[in-house]
């Protein structure tokens, strides 16, 4: 008896010195990895690189930025991050340009914010990170929210040769909430569903417009995805919930008429003809006319998130226009 408790006093001596020399190893990689992950690797041909910068107010902006040539930047919709961007971001790599994604404030990886969460500080955002990476002759895209935020960015601060061409994909402009000057917009009580949804079941709500209209699954026939479904779910919840409620207001009460206006360089408007979430007649069509150099291209029998559903259609046309 005594033998087997020598043994396994023996055992338990070298396992608890097995593992100190896996805790010590561990811990001297620390350093290492934490220096990795704070330096800038310098850009060349295969680099693909992340980070953040902070805002005049404290916010922080996460980013992605990708390869090297010109530059295209994306920007998500409402309530998701960089992330919606995987398909076009690296096929636009392996086509040669430098892809830039980043999260609005208050979405994805990005501050919660509880202030700040509108249109001109969005843009603002964008222009800090704009002059953060040097950017020059960009190519801006912009998805639903995103495509606001792209109208307001390139008319207050895409001179200068900033940027070259811009993207409206199922955007929100020129305004979505009805009105007497937008009698064909959404009513109010639309938007108010939204937040009260939001602020009920944020969970529930951010299963069911992935699970439904935002990707036409709720169409007859339609092939549904449920990782898509869940990539969905998965981006929506890392945002904040006071900042996706404001968002709210931001992206159907924001009107961009005088931005699409100034707007002075070529823009291509994409649209799905079966856009449940931001209907073609008072988005697309209207922001075309308003372009001073805009090509409409209607995608018949297409959702909102065509650029996922479709991404081969959609980036074959985006390459299209980039090269043109």
């Amino acid at each position: 008896m005594s033998q087997l408790n020598h043994q396994a006093t023996r055992r338990n001596v070298m396992a608890a010195g097995l593992g100190l020399v896996a805790a010590t190893a561990t811990l001297s990689l620390i350093p290492t990895a934490q220096a990795a992950a704070t330096k800038q690797p310098p850009r060349g041909k295969d680099t693909m690189s992340s980070g953040t910068i902070t805002t005049s107010d404290g916010t922080q902006i996460f980013y992605k930025d990708w390869g090297t040539g010109q530059p295209i930047v994306f920007h998500h919709g409402w309530p998701l991050s960089a992330d919606d961007w995987d398909a076009q971001m690296l096929f636009f790599l392996n086509e040669g340009f430098r892809v830039i994604a980043h999260d609005r404030r208050g979405h994805g990886r990005s501050s919660q914010t509880a202030n700040g969460n509108d249109m001109d500080t969005y843009a603002a955002d964008m222009a800090a990170l704009a002059d953060h990476l040097d950017l020059k002759g960009a190519i801006h895209v912009g998805h639903s929210t995103g495509g606001g935020e792209v109208a307001r960015y390139v008319a207050q601060y895409g001179g200068k040769g900033r940027v070259s061409k811009a993207v409206l994909i199922g955007a929100v402009p020129p305004v979505m909430v009805k009105s007497a000057s937008n009698p064909g917009g959404l009513p109010i009580e639309v938007f108010d569903g939204f937040r009260a949804a939001l602020a009920a079941n944020r969970a529930q709500f951010f299963h069911d417009i992935p699970a439904g209209p935002f990707y036409g699954f709720n169409r007859p026939g339609a092939k549904i995805s449920q990782g898509v479904i869940e990539n969905w779910w998965r981006q929506g919840m890392m945002g904040g919930a006071k900042a996706h409620y404001d968002c709210i207001k931001a992206f159907s009460e924001t009107d961009f008429t005088e931005d699409l206006k100034k707007i002075d360089v070529p823009v291509l408007v994409m649209h799905g003809e079966d856009d449940q979430i931001v209907p073609i007649a008072d988005s697309a069509l209207l922001s075309s006319k308003l372009l001073k150099k805009g090509t409409l291209k209607v995608y018949k029998g297409l959702p909102h998130g065509m650029a996922t559903t479709h991404a081969d259609i959609i980036n074959t046309d985006l390459l299209a226009f980039f090269k043109a």
